[in-house]
């Protein structure tokens, strides 16, 4: 059996921007988010909770779609929809996550159990049921 692979550190840096906007850059892409104007901002550009959220549909839709092209199956009609709740005591949280993966029409239905079992465990998923170790420092 082959030795564990060493794990890679990736880079992000976010930093303010105005209001209670905020920009991260990873890699050569720059994300925007902000607070809805309830809350103080201005409203251009997504939460990070919401980013959070996003991020667990379009993963789970990346393995869903991988799933798909790997048994030559078409990925047209692929879509992933949900809806999450805040908690309403602290910490401050997502309480809970509901998605849909939307299969394409002709998927076979000896293929959907499959479908959802890869689709059902990507990264994010995986993150957030196994947490990873955080740490937040001062400079």
């Amino acid at each position: 059996m082959g030795q564990p692979a060493e794990a890679t550190t990736n880079r992000i840096e976010a930093r303010f921007l105005d209001g209670e906007a905020y920009e991260f850059a990873v890699r050569d892409h720059r994300v925007r988010v902000d607070q809805p104007v309830g809350d103080g901002g201005d409203d251009s550009a997504p939460t990070p909770v919401e980013l959070l959220i996003g991020a667990l549909a379009t993963c789970v839709a990346f393995y869903a779609g991988r799933y798909l092209t790997r048994h030559g199956l078409s990925r047209d009609g692929l879509r992933v929809s949900g809806d999450f709740t805040m908690a309403t005591d602290r910490p401050a949280r997502v309480a809970t996550v509901r998605l849909i993966v939307h299969a394409p029409a002709d998927l076979p239905a000896d293929r959907r159990a499959a479908l959802l079992a890869t689709a059902a465990h990507c990264t994010v998923e995986n993150t957030l049921a196994t947490p990873a170790d955080v740490t937040v420092d001062l400079a």
